[in-house]
């Protein structure tokens, strides 16, 4: 019989009834003793309690003799059904097991051979054995009643007995009783049944293999000439890069006096240079594997220019410098012999020797001319923090905590006083000519001037009316404001000496916006900005002037009044991150050139108009950062009682401590990408929808201004257009943005981009009553925003004045510059025509872009670029989850993400920056927040005291790793090194207490579905929290540990190793103790929660003799029926042909009586945020690479598929779809995307480089080119750029020949100079290898041509719209879904420019041939250079089918003999102290 139907589930007491292995509810008791009708297992010996003994007595002895009856009656029925079962074969469908909670041990697929019986016959012996299983049914109730009866009586006789064993491998190492041992022998679990199958003995797969020695490469060198082979590019700075233009910005810098939009500012103590490497066209391979010596030349910037050419005034100028081990990590100014004033504007260049320049000093490759300046430290500067008056008047002190509390009329004050000081300031000062040449003397000559400047909120500097940089809508990025503040610096020399400006008076102005630092004070239902610090908007600015005699002037520091400030209300009437701008443009005609001198004013002290410009005043906090952080400390639980000589456990103060000045760490946020419209269509009513392609973060521009606006012709307007508050004579034009459309109306959904989650669901969805967006905003939720929801709006505004007439024009309309919203389409309303000119500003931080991939697979790609534009989204300043809702950092998002993230991305600064965003969270008892900054968001699920969830709050740590894998900064493991010992030494007090205060048992009794916890998030599934918590406090000791080992302290690595160890076998032990081997929790039905075994397969986590029998078990794991409101609404309302067709496929399938969607575990995905990479990566790692692709390829609810055909553009936060809650633009499930560039592709950083040095190449193939045909992908890292790419050639015409055809794979892969890797020659997924051939070209041909020809034919496809191609659209006739080919660019296939047709002239070197093999995989490692290789006669194969459709298991795997070689690879069994990739 199947187990299901004659296990009784109480405790885990395990018989064997008929030789299968069944689960049974036995107490302690001579009972146990027994061995159990056939075959059955001994019982370990009865315990021996400590404390009182109690005798037997007649109601115990009755107990026993209920259950001995009961197990008789149960072996005798058993042994009838089982007799009558063996002559009847049953079909493999009602056989197969469907879950994990339905099997006690891998079925076989052995069947009796016995003649077949009659089909009457049949029908009736299956009726009887049906009868007997329900009778077994009711027997095991009976005895679970009894069971239970007995349990309680034993319960009420040995209350005074002590608890059973504990787990004796507790993290601390403490020391547990005396009799522990015995206890522990107690604990341990009956000795499994002996495995069905025979594994592979362990052993080391991969072997290296050396194929090209360096004699080759040597052969293919130059005899020398003007250039080097390796060119030096990316040049950087404390990992900042000079940006000249940002890809996207308004602005036209070659028109401009300023040079550069964003110029790194350093501290003269703290100068670290780097760069990267790039290949010269034409090079020989042997002259381009590392580069032999360099030399950085630092000179005055403009100098050259100033003293008549040549290198100008050098400040340092390292000479040659011989390297042996190529490009150095990093190379430090040594200030110390060469000192660099502050002020001082640099210019710097690299030179590089190779093999070819190596015996010739004068003929290095040179690379351009780059650029930073050095900027004061925090006690250095001599301006001070300035405000407008009535800002600073406005604040009272209950204003600072009355959104702690429910304290409506504290709350009411508060708003009343933000709106009259709603309007951000204009910030203004003069520097004339002789301010700058006081005497006139050559000395006096200007050498550089810097400007270094910073203001609270957001800020925009320009000079002489000219913007400074296209930068602006979080300009200083968002840190923890009371801590820490970055400054920006600008280089404006050009100001002060080219031509006629020597001459000229000069304006600096600032432009403000509230930014998170005094936005409007909305209650917010989760996201709390009241526990942000909050001020006065606020400026701080001063210039270094530099002479050519050496000198440095500061000038104009602000808060000095002999420097002439002034300070106005500007035109925009409101500024929010949430709900966007509202633009005066009468006010902006008025302030028209008002950063400049022609429309300079000496300040009129008898002003009263609020436009009017004052001297500004100083600002000054009331209380100090200490008070400040224990009031959160406290607010946080991370305190247990008050300190009253600290100050009030409440805050107290009018305004808010502002932290310390620091150069900017990471590049501005910035316009990356100008979008164009791809629809434009009216609405009706004078309402216009625009359509940009694709969802992006940013602002709409209007390069030739606004039409006038016009009233609907009924008078009332539109949802979410209306604007009561304004006067009647006012004209106005409102954008709304959204990133999807109500499916059924066509209008913008409003719900999904609502600012902190305030919306009533919208008119499609009732979840909500109407008003409840209002009623949790408080008093502050904006009077126009009557839509029910919190909207993504700018309004342009031209208020008339007196006689009724408007001054200003809606043509001057162009941008707004301190929002930015979430978006793919926007409506106007309401003008008569729609704008023209209009184009979307996306923004993010301006970090360099450095990956890409690219497939035949239109569903991968489109997947790959649905998680692309969601990253794009949220990386503004922070890695947020979302960019309209939320905004702001969380750990566990940047956990499962940042995988992808540096696949495309330079985050050098930006996770550096993150990492210290934390530090700043940290409280003073070591804790870690879940997000930073602290909001008290999700603080429940941790372990307490101010402990975010364990996932969440261990970012930190796992970044600070990831950070040294890919970047080599060792720098940055000292900085963090004593904050991430602190949150271990939290953890080893707290984490075994913390987690039984939430209800978690030590042995998981009970554990049957989802505890307290955050974990795989938005799975399908229930979360395994407790696996996520015990894993990541695994984690967070490795990292530790390897952070350690970088560092060479040996009693932290040992220390921190032996925790790991201790946690991991932990995990082990309880998830194996049962005997399944399926690695879930104990009582827990096998395939309930997420993560499965995956994620411990990936970490290493998993003993190496459970590996092969773990992984075949996983895929005994099915989907489900999914009973989501928006899918049964769609159900509803789909024509009845498509929903057939869906049916046919499996993707609907009956729910009850119900038609119902469905998710696949092997046919889409059904993990959270976490488990999506590592099942991805799991089963591609352990040769099931087809399953892989099967699940991100799929279709239906649960893939990238059911996306794009509901006409997403960017990720989505769910699997399945929502119109009122989970966002559209929300990369957190978004792992997958460097799947497909490690995998798919086969490139990513080897597991055990430093600093991205060493890539590791690992192609893989699908069973059948029905699945994929090709791909490729490039890899950014600190050496430079790795690309591979793949195709199978001699395809059958006939594509039903796809899945059995014999075909050659044909492989290229670039290697940059001063990089390394390792290749992993093809083989199929048993372990049988293959012959591969190799070969190098000898001169390296032009890929940068081929790259940009190959972009330009990739975008060729793309305009032609070659990618996904269906969309299920509502019929407002019909009422009804249908499915609607629509032509769209996302998901188009292009070839890698590896095999662009510019490469086929390549002269190849000489072949050599792999010879693969069966017993090991073969690794060739390579050196720089361009390779070829060809796999011939590789055979292609059907994909293996799943049970039960869509959503079934996979019974071929699981019933498999040989589960292949890669999980008995005796290098996966353990975590290397190395090994960054698999530490989580």
């Amino acid at each position: 019989l199947p187990c299901s139907r004659s296990s009784l589930l109480i405790k885990s007491r395990q018989i064997r009834i008929s030789s299968i292995p069944c689960i049974l509810p036995l107490p302690h008791s001579p009972l146990t003793s027994l061995k159990m009708v056939t075959g059955g297992l001994p019982a370990p010996p009865p315990p021996r309690p400590s404390g009182r003994q109690f005798p037997s007595n007649r109601r115990w002895n009755i107990s026993m003799a209920i259950q001995l009856l009961a197990l008789l009656s149960i072996a005798i029925l058993v042994t009838f059904a089982v007799t009558v079962r063996n002559h009847v074969v049953l079909s493999d469908s009602n056989a197969a097991i469907r879950d994990g909670s339905q099997h006690g041990a891998p079925q076989s697929d052995k069947k009796l051979k016995v003649p077949p019986p009659a089909e009457e016959a049949r029908k009736r012996v299956q009726k009887e054995i049906a009868s007997l299983e329900n009778e077994l049914d009711e027997m095991g109730k009976k005895y679970m009643e009894v069971g239970l009866e007995f349990e309680s009586l034993k319960s009420s006789l040995e209350r005074v007995a002590t608890k059973k064993a504990r787990d004796v491998a507790n993290v601390e190492g403490d020391q547990r009783a005396s009799d522990g041992n015995e206890k522990q022998a107690q604990q341990a679990p009956l000795t499994p049944p002996k495995p069905q199958f025979e594994e592979r003995e362990p052993k080391r797969w991969w072997i290296q293999q050396e194929v090209f020695d360096m004699s080759d490469y040597s052969s293919e060198k130059s005899s020398g000439g003007e250039e080097g082979a390796i060119i030096p590019i990316d040049l950087s700075v404390n990992h900042l890069q000079r940006i000249e233009q940002a890809g996207g910005s308004p602005n036209d810098i070659s028109s401009m006096t300023v040079e550069e939009e964003f110029l790194p500012v350093v501290l003269p103590s703290d100068i670290e240079f780097r760069w990267r490497s790039k290949v010269r066209p034409g090079s020989k391979p042997g002259d381009a594997i590392k580069t032999s010596a360099y030399r950085i030349v630092a000179r005055r910037a403009h100098s050259s220019k100033n003293d008549g050419g040549g290198d100008g005034a050098i400040l340092w100028d390292t000479g040659r410098v011989e390297t042996a081990n190529g490009l150095p990590d990093v190379v430090k100014w040594n200030t110390f012999e060469h000192e660099v004033a502050v002020g001082t504007v640099v210019e710097w260049r690299v030179s590089v020797w190779d093999s070819s320049t190596a015996d010739n000093p004068n003929e290095p490759s040179v690379s351009r001319w780059s650029k930073f300046a050095v900027g004061p430290s925090d006690d250095e500067w001599q301006g001070k923090w300035i405000s407008h008056p009535l800002d600073v008047d406005s604040f009272e002190k209950t204003d600072s905590a009355a959104f702690w509390k429910n304290d409506d009329k504290a709350q009411e004050i508060a708003c009343s006083n933000w709106e009259r000081r709603s309007q951000p300031p204009l910030f203004r000062a003069k520097i004339s000519s002789y301010d700058l040449y006081k005497d006139g003397s050559d000395d006096d000559e200007i050498a550089t001037a810097l400007l270094v400047i910073s203001g609270l909120g957001s800020f925009r500097a320009s000079i002489d009316g000219e913007p400074l940089s296209s930068s602006g809508p979080l300009d200083p990025p968002f840190t923890d404001y009371a801590q820490r503040v970055s400054y920006r610096g600008f280089d404006i020399t050009n100001y002060f000496t080219k031509g006629d400006n020597k001459e000229n008076t000069h304006v600096i102005g600032v432009t403000m916006g509230s930014g998170w630092w005094d936005h409007r004070p909305i209650k917010g239902s989760f996201i709390r900005l009241f526990l942000l610090p909050r001020g006065a908007i606020t400026c701080i600015a001063q210039i270094y002037v530099t002479y050519k005699s050496g000198k440095t002037e500061v000038l104009l520091p602000t808060g000095n009044k002999a420097s002439g400030w002034q300070v106005a209300k500007g035109p925009i009437r409101e500024s929010s991150l949430f709900t966007g701008e509202y633009i005066d443009l009468k006010s902006m005609a008025s302030f028209d050139g008002w950063d400049t001198d022609r429309q300079w004013a000496t300040i009129s002290p008898n002003n009263e108009d609020q436009h009017s410009w004052v001297e500004p005043v100083a600002y000054e906090s009331d209380t100090t950062l200490r008070i400040w952080r224990y009031q959160l400390e406290f607010k946080a639980a991370a305190l247990s009682k008050p300190d009253d000589s600290i100050g009030p456990i409440q805050p107290k103060h009018k305004l808010a401590p502002i932290g310390k000045l620091i150069p900017i760490q990471a590049p501005p946020v910035m316009p990356t990408e100008r979008l164009y419209p791809d629809e434009i269509y009216s609405l009706g009513d004078g309402r216009w929808m625009i359509d940009f392609g694709k969802g992006i973060s940013g602002v709409l521009r209007f390069e030739s201004g606004l039409p006038d606006p016009i009233v609907p012709p009924n008078g009332k307007y539109p949802r979410a257009h209306n604007m009561a508050t304004l006067g009647p004579n006012d004209k106005f034009i409102t954008v709304v943005h959204g990133e999807s459309l109500e499916m059924t109306t066509g209008d913008i959904n409003l719900a999904v981009v609502a600012g902190m989650g305030l919306h009533d669901s919208g008119p499609q969805h009732k979840s909500r009553e109407a008003g409840w967006a209002e009623s949790k905003g408080g008093p502050c939720y904006p009077k126009d925003h009557d839509a029910g929801s919190l909207l993504q709006r700018d309004v342009y505004i031209l208020p008339a004045n007196e006689e009724g007439s408007n001054q200003g024009s809606f043509s001057d309309a162009r941008q707004s510059h301190f929002t930015t919203h979430s978006f793919r389409f926007a409506e106007i309303c309401c003008t008569t025509e729609p704008p023209t000119g209009i184009t979307a500003l996306a923004y993010r931080t301006a970090f360099a872009e450095w990956g890409n991939f690219a497939s035949s697979n239109v569903r991968l790609n489109g997947g790959y670029e649905l998680i692309k534009n969601a990253m794009n989204s949220n990386m503004l300043s922070v890695q947020s989850d979302c960019p309209h809702r939320e905004k702001i950092q969380y750990g566990g998002d940047i956990i499962a993400d940042s995988p992808a993230a540096m696949h495309w991305y330079d985050l050098s600064a930006f996770y550096r920056k993150a990492i210290f965003d934390w530090v700043d969270q940290q409280w003073d008892n070591g804790a870690y927040a879940g997000t930073s900054y602290w909001l008290n968001l999700n603080d429940y699920a941790g372990i307490g005291q101010g402990a975010g969830e364990t996932v969440w709050a261990t970012a930190p740590l796992v970044m600070t790793a990831r950070h040294m894998w890919h970047y080599g900064d060792l720098k940055l493991l000292n900085e963090t090194m004593r904050h991430n010992m602190e949150w271990m030494r939290f953890l080893l007090k707290n984490f075994d207490d913390g987690m039984k205060k939430k209800g978690y048992d030590e042995e998981l009794k009970g554990y049957v579905k989802e505890g307290s916890g955050l974990g795989d998030w938005l799975t399908f599934r229930g979360r395994d929290t407790w696996l996520t918590h015990q894993s990541f406090y695994m984690a967070a000791a490795r990292c530790i540990a390897y952070i350690s080992a970088k560092l060479g302290q040996s009693n932290e690595l040992s220390e921190m190793d032996d925790l790991a160890k201790s946690v991991e076998g932990r995990i082990a032990r309880i998830y194996l103790k049962n005997g399944k081997d399926y690695f879930t929790p104990p009582e827990a039905a096998g395939g309930n929660l997420s993560p499965g075994p995956e994620m411990s397969l990936f970490s290493r986590v998993v003993p190496g003799e459970k590996r092969c029998t773990v992984l075949r078990n996983y895929f005994r794991r099915e989907g489900h029926t999914w009973p989501g409101s928006d899918e049964k609404n769609f159900l509803n309302s789909i024509d009845d042909d498509y929903l057939k067709e869906m049916i046919t496929t499996g993707e609907v399938s009956k729910r009850g009586k119900d038609w119902s969607m469905g998710w696949s575990q092997w046919q889409g995905f059904n993990e959270g945020i976490l488990a999506v990479k590592y099942s991805l990566k799991t089963l591609s790692d352990n040769g099931f690479h087809n399953v892989a692709l099967n699940k991100a390829s799929g279709f239906g609810c649960g893939s990238f598929e059911y996306m794009l055909s509901h006409n997403a553009t960017t990720m989505w936060e769910s699997w399945w779809r929502s119109e009122d809650l989970y966002s559209h633009n929300h990369p957190m499930l978004g792992a997958s995307a460097e799947w497909m560039v490690s995998s798919v592709a086969g490139v990513g950083l080897h597991p055990k480089t430093t600093g991205g040095s060493t890539v590791l190449f690992w192609p893989r193939f699908p069973n059948s080119a029905n699945v994929l045909e090709f791909a490729g992908a490039t890899q950014g890292t600190r050496r430079g750029d790795f690309s591979i790419a793949w195709k199978f050639e001699d395809l059958p015409d006939n594509r039903d020949l796809y899945a059995s055809a014999s075909v050659t794979v044909h492989i290229r892969l670039f290697v940059p100079p001063d990089g390394k890797s390792v290749l992993r020659i093809p083989e199929y997924s048993n372990g049988e290898g293959v012959d591969a051939s190799m070969k190098y070209a000898t001169s390296v041909p032009n890929l940068d041509e081929a790259l940009m020809l190959s972009s330009e034919e990739c975008l060729s496809r793309r305009d032609a719209k070659m990618g996904f191609s269906y969309n299920f659209e509502f019929s407002n006739k019909t009422r009804l879904f249908s499915k609607v080919e629509r032509k769209k660019a996302i998901g188009t296939p292009c070839h890698s420019f590896l095999f662009h047709s510019t490469l086929d002239d390549t002269t190849w070197g000489e072949t050599k041939t792999v010879t693969g093999i069966s017993t090991n995989g073969i690794e060739v490692p390579l050196v720089a250079g361009l390779y070829d290789i060809l796999v011939s006669n590789w055979q292609l194969r059907p994909e293996v089918a799943t049970s039960n459709g869509r959503i079934g298991s996979i019974p071929d795997y699981f019933k498999s003999e040989d589960v292949g070689p890669y999980c008995a690879d005796s290098d996966t069994f353990d975590w290397n102290i190395e090994d960054a990739s698999h530490l989580i």
